[in-house]
């Protein structure tokens, strides 16, 4: 492949820790000067495309403001997700005062990372992770991008390959996502890299024997196992709940039926204030459908972000169109075949063509033999992701212990399954990684878009620098004198900063932010990491 070289800065443009994006004709590339030397990478995050030169970099690692994907510039690998692909990465050259990237003439800002296959020639052994969402499919490109070239098969119950997830009660339950979007890889990815995925149903996993039973009664053989299943979205028990029009979104195939049980609604009610509720609603307003919804809490969130910043979210909802019946609980659904009434607790009803059931889920492990599961049904896993000897879980099923707090913790977050994903593969190939990141999260609901890194269940003190009602603040939420975790609607590269503080354990004591605005990237900056 032929290269050009274009001159592209001058040496003293950039000092050691600086990035810029560069535009070239139709491209555009990041420069970035680490420890004295120049590099050239893709100027845009292999996820959802945000301009990395708006993130945070620290010595070599440069965080996405958007989702926190983060990448190395020195090589262009991608450290942590939700992003996939690292980017590409350009030769530089020093000639005299001019920095010199050669560039191909097919320009791409990103490239796939270089991945074994199958050979059981030289291993023989059967690696199987049971799901295919965030944390299974994020654990089956890691052992292949740490060179396992064992067989890899990745179970799974739809009948679909992985998908972006977090987007069905977004983009695509509002429309503005196509199903082409969806798929995370496509069956080529899987097919080049021997990932066999296997849609059927398990019905016992025997940890002792290492033997899995499927439902038609075949038996897998497994050397090591990755539990990944996830959870599954609780439903109401009431009366008239068999009625037809009454939903729940878990998974692709939910998303498609209320696509089309809302073609002819006019009016939707949403049972529950949660993420997946809220979100929804967001996406059925803009829909044009008339959205109420129930809640048995006074102000939506106010457990996870306190009662301000949920009464700031709920009025963002409000003024929207959604109406809110607080306090409330269902106490039956009405109508011939289809729901056409929600009867409150209180006696009175609403009118509804479509509903939307949205309290929560519960984890996926009934499927286990023999095993000791906690109360919520949840798997305990040490500090390398281990369940069992040979036996590994991650994501929304796995209680694990806070590398911070030593507090046994299970987070239900699309991004951090994904960084346990990986760790728990490089520990299924005995690499004695311990799983220490600190967990985010992003969620888009009408005008109300919050960032959220760490985790806390309960804080001490919330202390806010802004202002809550005009969506202008970041919120620090402290337990035991300690800055846990931290939420904003729209300081990106802020919270990227604090993410990176968190992981370091650097972040400024409560009393200093309390009594100063704190400059986090500064602190960033000027930190010995």
């Amino acid at each position: 492949m032929s290269e050009q070289a274009k001159v592209v800065a001058h040496k003293d443009e950039l000092h050691d820790g600086e990035m810029k994006e560069i535009t070239i004709g139709e491209n555009k590339i990041l420069l970035s000067r680490i420890d004295g030397k120049f590099y050239a990478t893709g100027a845009s995050c292999t996820h959802y495309g945000a301009p990395l030169s708006t993130g945070v970099l620290k010595n070599k690692k440069v965080v996405c403001p958007w989702h926190h994907a983060s990448f190395d510039l020195t090589n262009g690998n991608n450290d942590d997700p939700p992003a996939l692909d690292d980017l590409s990465t350009f030769p530089v050259r020093i000639k005299d005062n001019d920095v010199i990237v050669e560039l191909p003439d097919s320009f791409s800002g990103r490239q796939k990372h270089k991945m074994s296959s199958y050979n059981p020639d030289k291993d023989d052994r059967t690696f199987v992770i049971l799901g295919a969402g965030a944390a299974g499919e994020s654990a089956a490109e890691t052992l292949r991008k740490e060179k396992f070239e064992g067989r890899i098969l990745m179970i799974t119950r739809e009948n679909r390959l992985p998908y972006d997830r977090p987007n069905l009660s977004k983009e695509y339950l509002s429309g503005d996502a196509p199903d082409e979007w969806m798929p995370l890889r496509s069956s080529d990815f899987y097919d080049n890299a021997d990932i066999e995925i296997i849609h059927k149903e398990v019905s016992e996993v025997d940890i002792q024997s290492h033997e899995i039973l499927f439902t038609d009664n075949k038996i897998l053989k497994f050397d090591r196992l990755l539990l990944a299943t996830g959870g599954r979205p609780r439903t109401l028990n009431v009366p008239g709940s068999d009625l037809k029009n009454i939903h729940l979104l878990r998974t692709f195939d939910d998303a498609d039926s209320i696509l089309k049980s809302i073609e002819d609604a006019k009016k939707a009610v949403i049972i529950g204030a949660s993420f997946i509720g809220l979100e929804a609603a967001a996406s059925l307003t803009k829909q044009g459908l008339n959205v109420t919804v129930v809640a048995p809490e006074a102000v939506p969130f106010e457990h996870i972000f306190g009662k301000e910043i949920g009464k700031w979210i709920q009025q963002t909802h409000e003024n929207n169109g959604v109406t809110f019946k607080l306090n409330s609980s269902v106490k039956n659904f009405e109508g011939d075949s289809n729901i056409s009434k929600v009867i409150l607790e209180d006696g009175s009803g609403l009118n509804a063509d479509f509903v939307l059931i949205g309290i929560g889920v519960d984890p996926v492990t009934e499927f286990l033999k023999d095993f000791d599961l906690n109360d919520d049904r949840s798997i305990n896993v040490n500090s390398n992701l281990k369940a069992a000897e040979h036996v590994f879980a991650a994501g929304d099923i796995a209680m694990y212990p806070d590398f911070r707090t030593g507090e046994k913790i299970r987070i239900e977050h699309w991004r951090l399954a994904q960084q346990q994903g990986r760790i728990a593969a490089h520990n299924m190939l005995d690499h004695n990684v311990p799983f220490k990141r600190i967990p985010f999260f992003w969620t888009d609901q009408a005008k109300a878009h919050l960032l959220y890194v760490g985790h806390v269940q309960k804080w001490d003190n919330l202390i806010i620098d802004g202002d809550v009602s005009s969506g202008d603040f970041m919120a620090y939420f402290v337990k035991d004198d300690k800055i846990l975790a931290a939420a904003t609607p729209n300081r990106e590269k802020e919270i990227a900063a604090i993410q990176e503080l968190m992981q370091f354990d650097l972040i400024p004591e409560p009393s200093k932010i309390q009594k100063n605005k704190i400059d986090a990237l500064s602190e960033l900056t000027q930190a010995s990491v």
